[in-house]
């Protein structure tokens, strides 16, 4: 098993031969954030003695996830997985979605297997979610020591280590890929604005990334104004954040994600806050060049939407209601009139004539619509961009009415059919459809990730009217045009102040 020893700059680290794989799990990246550190950003693990049996994954954060309370506050690991032979490999580090609520990198749908199968050395690790990742109440009484943007930090200081080490584990640190979906998605946009991780990845994968999950200090408290609401507390009861179990804050996290959209449509849950590690908004800063040089591909799911609109707790606006006090709050009520008539249904594209307007407006507000904005600033600092978008709707997609809903592609990128997600997305289906949809979808990040270029037949992105990838049934490359997508919506912003 000695053979299986790498020297990090943390320390030696034990590996283990599996399925042909060498793994290293759950190598602690950070100090544990318990005692005076819970609510306070991520340092650097310090340097160990002796090696450390990297042979299973960390803890989850703590969460609340599909009905259980689970995870640690010590939960802060790195994941290696690499083929048994090979130097100098490419790299694809894997940031978990969950809506910066929930999720884990040891969740059996990451583990990666497929990447290391194909070359390519898969890292992975855990971030703080949640109340203990994401909550900013550094503006409240007796808060002022505690920090903002734990969550962020932690995940800045994963891809320092990952690039500072990944030579030690076969990886070359000069061909490292990013990537991650839904809130992952997000993270790796804001890497890109990020000064804190310049230099310590060459490529970007954003999967169903919502560009525009980032608050003020101020506007953070709207959420956690409803916080305390749900905990029954006052602010004098914000010095129970530093002593008791964290599990009991998810009670108010929960309420939380029930009311925010009733006090303030299209408000995200809580995610970071602009601050020092993020100086300005992602699309701002990739706009002025912070991520130059950097090779994008981004795309989203044609039926994002349905995941989140509901008739009640609702995730965004349910109704013309909700929408018109959204851009009234917003001060783009001089809109409304654009918006309905894009949406309504009897304006719609025939072929998103029968969808509910709602959920298009969600899909779009929230993913379509700033991922364009994204690929048109990043063209203008880089040539290679590429937009895709997955449209496949299975039987289950049909059955339960989210269609190509979010997230539904991950099964295909991660080659996992043994996944309860998987089975929901592709049971009752012939097993040669997924296979088919892995080959293609996974086999173009392969791509990516050990060339730099996807797919000879996916043409770059020129702007809003433009080669699109479309996985489906058919996967091909069409030229789609989104302009009146970007007419309708504009300059408009939102809780930006």
């Amino acid at each position: 098993m000695s053979e299986y020893i790498v020297n990090t700059k943390s320390g030696k680290v034990q590996g283990y031969l599996r399925d042909g794989r060498i793994e290293f799990l759950g190598i602690p990246y950070a100090e544990a954030p318990v005692g005076e550190r819970r609510l306070k950003r991520s340092v650097p693990k310090k340097p160990w003695k002796g090696v450390f049996d990297a042979k299973e994954y960390g803890p989850c954060p703590i969460q609340l996830n599909e009905g259980r309370v689970m995870g640690d506050e010590d939960c802060l690991t790195v994941n290696v997985k690499r083929p048994a032979e090979g130097d100098h490999l490419p790299v694809f580090v894997w940031i978990y979605g969950g809506g910066y609520n929930t999720g884990s990198s040891s969740d059996t749908l990451y583990h990666g297997d497929a990447f290391a199968n194909d070359g390519i050395v898969f890292a992975s690790f855990n971030y703080r979610t949640n109340i203990m990742g994401f909550y900013d109440f550094t503006t409240y009484p007796g808060c002022e020591d505690l920090d903002s943007n734990c969550g962020l930090s932690d995940q800045i200081l994963a891809l320092n280590w990952i690039h500072d080490n990944i030579e030690a584990f076969g990886g070359d640190p000069d061909r490292i890929t990013i990537g991650g979906e839904s809130a992952g998605g997000a993270s790796v946009v804001n890497m890109l604005a990020c000064p804190g991780v310049r230099g310590t990845f060459q490529q970007a994968i954003i999967e169903s990334g919502l560009p525009n999950c980032i608050m003020t200090h101020e506007t953070a408290r709207e959420n956690i104004d409803l916080f305390l609401e749900g905990m029954r507390w006052t602010e004098k009861d914000l010095e129970r954040l530093r002593k008791d179990d964290p599990r009991m804050f998810l009670y108010g996290h929960e309420y939380v994600s029930a009311k925010h959209q009733y006090k303030n449509p299209g408000m995200f849950l809580p995610g970071p806050v602009i601050d020092d590690l993020m100086p300005e908004r992602p699309l701002d800063a990739i706009r002025n060049g912070s991520a130059a040089g950097i090779k994008v591909i981004i795309g989203t799911n044609r039926h994002e939407g349905t995941m989140f609109v509901h008739p009640e707790n609702t995730g965004f606006p349910n109704s013309w209601t909700m929408v018109a006090e959204m851009l009234e709050k917003n001060g783009n009520a001089g809109g409304l009139a654009g918006i309905i008539d894009y949406y309504h249904p009897a304006k719609a594209d025939p072929a998103e004539a029968e969808e509910d307007p709602f959920i298009r407006f969600a899909t779009d507000y929230a993913f379509e619509m700033p991922a364009v904005k994204l690929a048109d600033y990043q063209k203008d600092h880089t040539p290679d961009v590429w937009m895709y978008r997955f449209e496949l709707v299975t039987h289950n997609g049909i059955e339960s009415g989210w269609k190509a809903s979010h997230a539904f592609e991950m099964p295909s990128v991660f080659v996992k059919m043994d996944h309860p997600f998987s089975h929901f997305v592709y049971d009752n289906e012939p097993r040669e459809l997924f296979n088919k949809m892995a080959d293609e979808m996974h086999g173009d990040w392969v791509r990516f990730i050990t060339t730099g270029e996807p797919n000879a037949e996916w043409g770059r992105f020129t702007g809003p009217d433009s080669a699109v990838r479309i996985y489906d049934r058919e996967t091909r490359t069409v030229q789609l045009d989104r302009t009146g997508l970007m007419k309708a919506w504009g300059d408009m912003r939102f809780y930006e102040n």
